[in-house]
């Protein structure tokens, strides 16, 4: 690399050298973390708009979809001058950045008109509901327009693992993340003490790092420096805890599990993916109110007529010379026409539109799959899981595919009643679930959460929100999927522009299923848009 992508020569191979040791050592993500704290990461690869310096002669855009790409889109394209009009179907911004609360209604296609019965004040994030803290162009927006954000707890050590598919004694019981956790630390610790003790490591570690090495061993996995055997750590919990007086005193020690116990209940498999993506960090945020607080407030700060609602996509066409959209608002026929457009069409409806793209868009068009996914909101009228467990957020992971996982709200701790996710299922299972009316999934998910928090779950439950994003008209699906041999031939092809019409949206990132990916892909395209309406 030259000098002015690392630093002098020696300083970039130092670099490069820590680097290459950091990923040995920690894998992947650590090199990622370091990469990031170096100030090259690969989280969000934009932390701010693209600059749009003077003002083209051809200067009218329209923008179809109101979705956080296409409210970056105008927001900035605005701010440089230009006559831009938003074309969106829904009657409110965001696209799927939604969050339900009283009074919302959403009908899926083939199903019934669910409306939002929760109190006032709760609310489900039936969208996207959490930001990395390195996605840096989602955090632009909500710092710019100041949305208040607050911690999303991601991983809770106090919460459970609970799975029913495994054997032996742990199965089918709810179980502690701390004490899997540290157990599987602990014996996985003890045994690399002992192997290294009797020298089957020598041929990696001389005789001082060794002993360094046994010595990091014995303080990850509480240890014994005596004989390096693991019989429980502080962190597992006790039995009984630690109190006044004599009684209950200094407490009661909980006892470990068995390690075959927990392999053979698939447990310890389950902490290799809690929290360990570059995008699963353990703490998260969340905007304050819920995540359509970040479209919202772009839409405000778009000047006032701009976003057409109720205005739905009926034709597109191109000529060398601009692009002329036919459209249904409010049911009447209009034609919108520009100099450029920039869809942000999700690519599962787009290639339901006559949309008159020349052959080879449209076939990369259909090489875009999008992932059936589904959400339900329950309603509890007591926070259970805050008064008698001590969970506070966090996720309960589980083995049954409808459910996947149960996430506690990280908001309104010790309220008197709460929303949680009940489900968050994917492909298959999303697409089984959302088969069943709004009803029975939640009498699915109720009955899944009784088997792990029996006498609570349903009897504090009162009501429910449910989404099965494929079945939603304006998406078609949780987001946009592609498979090797498409990201290698279609998708380069869909990141230039047919004619005049450029794409845009999470669909065009590395960063799918991410807010930040709707956010750069716009930014993205305006400036290759700008440059070329600049020439003239």
């Amino acid at each position: 690399m030259g000098e002015s992508d690392m630093g002098s020569a020696a300083d970039g191979l130092s670099r490069r050298i820590f680097l290459e040791k950091l990923a040995k050592i920690g894998g992947t993500a650590a090199l990622l973390a370091g990469m990031d704290a170096l100030g090259f990461g690969i989280g969000s690869a934009m932390a701010a708009p693209p600059k749009l310096g003077g003002t083209p002669k051809q200067k009218k855009v329209i923008v179809l979809g109101a979705g956080n790409a296409g409210l970056a889109s105008a927001y900035e394209l605005t701010q440089s001058g230009y006559d831009v009009a938003v074309i969106e179907a829904r009657s409110f911004p965001g696209g799927r950045a939604q969050t339900a609360r009283k009074g919302f209604t959403l009908t899926e296609l083939g199903g019934a008109t669910q409306t939002c019965d929760f109190d006032e004040g709760l609310y489900i994030n039936h969208g996207p509901w959490r930001i990395p803290y390195h996605h840096h162009s989602t955090l632009h927006y909500t710092r710019k327009f100041g949305v208040p954000l607050e911690l999303f707890n991601n991983d809770n050590d106090a919460s459970f693992l609970y799975f029913e598919r495994g054997t032996g004694p742990l199965a089918g019981k709810r179980v502690r993340k701390a004490e899997v956790a540290a157990d599987m630390l602990g014996y996985s610790s003890e045994i690399l003490a002992k192997l290294s003790r009797q020298g089957a490591l020598d041929a990696r570690f001389g005789i001082e790092d060794k002993e360094k090495f046994i010595e990091f061993l014995v303080d990850f996995g509480a240890l014994s420096k005596k004989d390096l055997n693991y019989t429980g750590a502080e962190g597992r919990g006790y039995l009984v805890e630690p109190g006044a007086g004599v009684d209950p005193g200094p407490g009661k020690p909980s006892v470990p599990y068995k390690m075959n116990d927990l392999l053979d209940s698939g447990l310890g498999h389950m902490l290799s993916s809690v929290a360990r993506e570059w995008t699963q960090q353990r703490t998260m945020f969340q905007p304050v109110q819920g995540m359509e607080q970040i479209p919202k407030a772009i839409a405000r700060n778009l000047p006032k007529g701009m976003i057409r609602y109720k205005t739905e996509v009926q034709r597109i066409r191109q000529s060398p010379d601009g692009v002329t959209v036919d459209v249904l608002r409010n049911g009447k026929p209009e034609t919108i026409s520009a100099d450029w457009c920039i869809c942000t069409i999700p690519l599962s409806v787009l290639k339901g539109i006559d949309h008159g793209l020349s052959p080879a868009f449209a076939a990369a068009l259909a090489k875009c799959a999008y992932a059936p996914v589904g959400k339900i909101g329950l309603q509890m009228k007591r926070r259970f899981w805050e008064e008698d467990h001590g969970i506070y957020g966090g996720h309960v992971f589980c083995d049954n595919p409808d459910v996947n996982n149960i996430a506690f709200p990280s908001t309104g701790w010790q309220g008197q009643k709460g929303v949680l996710l009940g489900y968050y299922n994917f492909i298959a299972n999303a697409a089984k679930v959302s088969a069943k009316t709004p009803a029975e999934r939640a009498e699915m998910a109720v009955a899944y959460g009784e088997k792990i928090f029996p006498g609570a779950y349903r009897d504090s439950y009162e009501n429910s929100f449910s989404v099965a994003w494929h079945r939603v008209k304006y998406n078609l699906g949780g987001w946009g999927m592609w498979s090797d041999e498409a990201r290698a031939t279609a998708y380069p092809v869909l990141t230039e522009p047919d004619g005049r019409i450029y794409l845009a949206g999470e669909h065009m990132s590395y960063i799918g299923g991410w807010q930040a990916g709707a956010f750069e892909s716009a930014w993205q395209q305006i400036e290759r848009l700008h440059a070329r309406a600049m020439k003239g």
